[in-house]
C-alpha cells in the first residue's frame, strides 16, 4: 500500500515549476483580505509593476499589471512619456525575457491547467505558427496604437487590449469584483462590453483546454515583447553545441511554436531537456546553471545546488509570509481602510435628527479639502447649495467623457450649485497636467493617500462615481457608473425640489 501511495505521489507530484507558478500567483495577489471584502488594494505597491500578466483591478492584486501600465503610459503620451513602465518592460526583458511567462504569470498556470483536462488535443502545426504571429499584430493595434489615437484624439486613455480582450482582466478583475456580495450593485453597471469580454474569455479558456497555452502562443501581447529580448535575456535555455546532434526532438516534443530552442516563442519553461537524449540542453544565468539533466553534474555540484535551492525557498517563503501579513494587517493603507469599509457608525445630527452617513437620506459627513488651484473645499460651507461630488481619475475613461457634463452643468447654475471633482489617490498621471488645457471651472481636489474622503462617501476603486447633496447636506444620489447631461439635470431638479 505504501509504494502505491508513493508511485501515486510521484506520478502526481507538482514540479519545482508548477510551485514557483503558484508562488507567484499567490505573491501576485497577496492581499488575500482584498477577496473578503470585494475591494481592491490601493497601497504604494500598486505603483510598481509585477512581471508576469495580473490585473490591476484583482481584489488581491498588490501590484500592477505592465501591460495596463504599458496602454496607461501611451494614453498619456501627449503630457508625458512613461519612461518607468519602458524601463521595467526593459528590464524584465532583459533579465528573463519569456521565462516571465513559463515560470512567473498566473494566467499561464492557468491555461496549463485547463490544458490537463483530459480531452483530444490539436498539435501544433504550421497554422499554429502564422497565428503565433497574430499576438504582434494585437500589440501594435490594441495595446499600443488604440491607447494613443484615442489620446491624440480625443484626450481620452482607452487601454485597448484591457477595455476590449484581456481575459485575466474579466475573470480577476470583473468577476473577482462581482462575485463578492459587497459589490452587488455593480451588476446594474454591465453591458455589452463586459457580455463581449466575457465570452471572449470563455472562448480562450475552451481553446486553452484542446491546444496549449492558446492565449499565450497566439493572442498574449505582453508575451509578444518579452520574445523580443529571448535572444538576449539572462536566464533562458541554452544549448551545449558540443552535445547536441541535431536531431530536433526538442522543437517536435515542445508545446510553443519554437523554430529552435531559445527563440521569441520560447518560454524557457525547460521541458525540452526531458526529450534531449544527448542530455544538451540545460536552464541557466549568464554562467550559472539553475536545472541541468540528470547525470551532467558531479556528486559534489548536485549537494550544493541543493543547499542553494533550500536557502532560496526559505527566503522565498519567509518573503511570502511577510507580504501576506504585511498586506492583509500591517499596511497602514489596510489598515486605515478597516475603519471606513462597513462605513462610518450613524451618528445623529442635533438639528434636524438626521443620521450621519453616505446612503441616501443620511447627512455627509463635514469634511475640508485642499484643491489643486490652493482653494479649499468645506463642504459645511455649501449650506443652502445643492452639492455634486465626482469621484474619477484620468486613467478611467468614462470619467473623462462625462466631465464635461458637470462642467456645463455647474456653469449654467452658477452660485445655486457647489461641485466637487476628486481624483483617486491612485496617481497613474498628475491630475493638474492632465487638467491644464481642458479649461473646466469645476474644483479638482486628489484625495488623501489614506482614502479619507473615499471613505466618507463610500467610494471604491470602481469609477466614476457621483454624489449629490440637497441644499440641507443631505444625500438623494450616490451611486457608482457614468452619468449623462440628462441624468445631471434631472439629480438638479429633484434636489430643488422641482
Amino acid at each position: 500500500m505504501d509504494n502505491v501511495k508513493a508511485s501515486w505521489w510521484q506520478t502526481h507530484r507538482p514540479s519545482k515549476r508548477r510551485l514557483i507558478q503558484l508562488y507567484c500567483a499567490v505573491l501576485y495577489n497577496a492581499q488575500v483580505k482584498g477577496f473578503v471584502t470585494g475591494r481592491i488594494y490601493k497601497g504604494n505597491t500598486k505603483a510598481v509593476c509585477v512581471p508576469g500578466f495580473n490585473c490591476y483591478s484583482c481584489p488581491g492584486a498588490v501590484g500592477a499589471c505592465p501591460l495596463g501600465a504599458l496602454q496607461n503610459a501611451l494614453g498619456h503620451s501627449g503630457n508625458r512619456i512613461g519612461f518607468y513602465v519602458f524601463g521595467i518592460l526593459m528590464l524584465y526583458g532583459l533579465m528573463l525575457g519569456r521565462s516571465i511567462c513559463g515560470w512567473l504569470c498566473p494566467l499561464g498556470l492557468i491555461q496549463e491547467l485547463l490544458h490537463k483536462i483530459p480531452t483530444p488535443k490539436l498539435k501544433k502545426s504550421r497554422v499554429t505558427r502564422v497565428l503565433s504571429y497574430l499576438k504582434y499584430v494585437i500589440l501594435v493595434v490594441f495595446a499600443a496604437a488604440i491607447p494613443m489615437w484615442y489620446d491624440i484624439r480625443h484626450g481620452l486613455t482607452v487601454p485597448g487590449f484591457c477595455k476590449y480582450i484581456c481575459p485575466a482582466g474579466t475573470l480577476e478583475g470583473a468577476i473577482g469584483l462581482l462575485s463578492n456580495p459587497n459589490n452587488m450593485s455593480l451588476f446594474s453597471m454591465l453591458g455589452i462590453l463586459f457580455t463581449r469580454k466575457f465570452t471572449i474569455m470563455l472562448i480562450i479558456g475552451l481553446a486553452c483546454v484542446f491546444c496549449y497555452r492558446s492565449f499565450c502562443r497566439f493572442l498574449c501581447p505582453l508575451g509578444a515583447i518579452y520574445g523580443l529580448f529571448n535572444r538576449f535575456c539572462l536566464v533562458g535555455v541554452r544549448v551545449d553545441e558540443d552535445r547536441c546532434n541535431g536531431c530536433g526532438a526538442c522543437v517536435r516534443n515542445c508545446g510553443m511554436d519554437v523554430r529552435h530552442v531559445g527563440d521569441h516563442e520560447c518560454i524557457h519553461c525547460s521541458k525540452c531537456m526531458n526529450s534531449c537524449a544527448q542530455k544538451a540542453i540545460s536552464l541557466k544565468a549568464g554562467g550559472a546553471v539553475f536545472k541541468a539533466p540528470a547525470g551532467t553534474m558531479s556528486a559534489e555540484e548536485e549537494n550544493q545546488h541543493k543547499k542553494i535551492r533550500r536557502i532560496a525557498w526559505g527566503i522565498a517563503l519567509a518573503v511570502l509570509c511577510f507580504a501576506l501579513v504585511w498586506f492583509n494587517f500591517l499596511d497602514p493603507s489596510v489598515r486605515v481602510k478597516t475603519a471606513t469599509e462597513t462605513g462610518p457608525e450613524p451618528v445623529m445630527t442635533e438639528q434636524a435628527e438626521i443620521p450621519i452617513g453616505y446612503d441616501v437620506g443620511m447627512q455627509l459627513e463635514d469634511f475640508t479639502i485642499t484643491c489643486l488651484d490652493g482653494t479649499e473645499f468645506h463642504l459645511a460651507d455649501t449650506r443652502g447649495k445643492i452639492v455634486f461630488i465626482n469621484l474619477w481619475a484620468t486613467y478611467c475613461t468614462p470619467c473623462v467623457q462625462e466631465l464635461p457634463h458637470f462642467d456645463a452643468l455647474y456653469r449654467e447654475h452658477e452660485g445655486d450649485i457647489a461641485m466637487l471633482a476628486v481624483h483617486s489617490s491612485i496617481v497613474t498621471d498628475e491630475p493638474d497636467e492632465f487638467l491644464a488645457d481642458k479649461g473646466w471651472g469645476i474644483p479638482f481636489a486628489l484625495d488623501s493617500e489614506d482614502d479619507e474622503l473615499w471613505g466618507i462617501v463610500n467610494g471604491s476603486s470602481t469609477l466614476p462615481q457621483t454624489i449629490v447633496l440637497d441644499r440641507n447636506g443631505v444625500v438623494i444620489y450616490n451611486q457608482k457608473g457614468s452619468v449623462t447631461a440628462e441624468m445631471l439635470a434631472a439629480l438638479y431638479a429633484q434636489a430643488s425640489g422641482a
